[in-house]
């Protein structure tokens, strides 16, 4: 049966272990990586979610793993002022599917 993982600084990511997931405890973009290739080669994961602060030092890790796997990795935000790397995700990958930037509104006005 396929899990989910989160992966992510240890302290932003224990409260998912209490809703099933499996927790990755990751403190640098480097151990980021090698999680993230270790995941790749495991046939038992269904999900895996990134913290934010962690993908976004290391855009090239999550884009490696997507390049090398199936598996769906969606990167979460986790506080307020963020730097809305999951939502620039989400709105890239809409666009990519659609055709079209369902979200152009909303970056014009927070662009203002």
């Amino acid at each position: 049966m396929a899990k989910a993982y989160i992966v992510g600084e240890k302290n932003l990511i224990l409260g998912f272990k209490g809703i099933g997931f499996e927790i990755v405890p990751v403190s640098d973009p480097e151990d980021l990586a090698e999680e993230l290739f270790m995941l790749s080669r495991n046939s038992n994961v269904g999900l895996i979610l990134v913290t934010e602060s962690m993908a976004s030092q290391s855009p090239e890790a999550i884009r490696e793993f997507r390049s090398r796997s199936n598996v769906i990795l969606t990167v979460i935000p986790m506080q307020e002022g963020g730097e809305r790397t999951g939502y620039n995700e989400m709105r890239r990958a809409v666009e990519r599917s659609m055709g079209i930037d369902l979200f152009k509104k909303e970056k014009e006005n927070t662009e203002e």
